[in-house]
């Protein structure tokens, strides 16, 4: 499967999103005033491949690779695409290629998501205070719409508990909202096929024995020469990004791997992350301010 475009003009629907979505409490950051006009440079792009609703881990207490390669948790894009990553199955090592599943709803409906998630509380500045955990990611839930981009950064929005005495009863309230319409996001994927990436980032570092013999007999690597470039130089974490005829050789070597397969390259061995690249992202630059 192909990416599909030109669904819809993207500026058409971003103006009835403008119209529809509710700007924040007056002050807060990147957030206009009711009176203010919907101009052309507050439109989120020209495309179908404009994101107008992204829900994303940010942080926690996880190694270098995994958090370049991490995968947004859900991707609405403006021509109705909903990018999430499906189930997988239970076994260790996992697979060595994400399950990215791609659905679609009507442009209607994106215009309806976009209004809900400022009813659902994505204010630039809300509070939804800070609980009394550690080493656990925040769930950063952004949408785009003709009065510009808002965005909620929520610590432990899954893992807090209802008598954290670090949260007051609006805190409570507040990330309860918004979990309900985090989940109604994740559950537009239901209705979905396999992504089919046009781009695909290996994120690359030096191979160790894990010790459990699990990751099988070395693999020569089919495409360009690994490592590519540094995303993390003190990590040793690098990237290369292919395309084309080499992205179909290496999905094809990677869809027969698990996490933990050593692959061959120049004479050396590297343990590699596979991140099909979305919609909006192009090359390993995409990647470099993951968080």
């Amino acid at each position: 499967m192909t990416r599909t475009r030109g669904l819809l003009t993207a500026i058409p629907m971003l103006m009835l999103l403008g119209a529809c979505a509710q700007p924040g409490a007056a002050g807060s950051a990147g957030e206009p005033s009711s009176g203010d006009p919907v101009t052309e440079s507050a439109r989120a792009g020209t495309d179908a491949d404009a994101v107008v609703l992204r829900v994303q881990y940010r942080g926690g207490f996880v190694p270098p690779q995994f958090l370049a390669g991490r995968l947004p948790l859900v991707s609405v894009y403006a021509d109705g695409r909903v990018i999430t990553e499906g189930p997988t199955t239970l076994i260790y090592p996992g697979p060595a290629l994400p399950n990215l599943q791609v659905a679609r709803i009507t442009p209607e409906e994106v215009t309806q998501l976009a209004a809900e998630a400022g009813e659902a509380g994505v204010k630039t500045g809300a509070d939804f205070g800070q609980p009394n955990v550690a080493d656990i990611p925040s769930t950063l839930v952004t949408v785009v719409t003709g009065y510009g981009k808002q965005s909620v950064d929520v610590v432990a929005l899954n893992e807090a508990q209802p008598d954290d005495s670090s949260l007051t009863a609006a805190n409570q309230a507040a990330r309860k909202k918004l979990k309900t319409f985090v989940d109604k996001l994740a559950g537009l994927g239901a209705d979905s096929q396999p992504y089919a990436a046009e781009e695909v980032a290996a994120i690359a570092r030096p191979w160790t024995e894990p010790g459990d013999d699990l990751g099988g007999k070395p693999v020569t690597w089919p495409g360009p020469q690994l490592p590519g470039e540094a995303l993390n130089s003190d990590a040793g974490v690098n990237c290369l990004a292919v395309t084309g005829a080499e992205k179909d050789a290496v999905l094809a070597a990677a869809a027969k791997a698990n996490q933990q397969t050593p692959w061959e390259s120049a004479g050396k061995q590297w343990s590699v992350t596979f991140r099909p690249l979305l919609p909006d992202e192009s090359g390993c630059e995409s990647l470099r301010s993951a968080e």
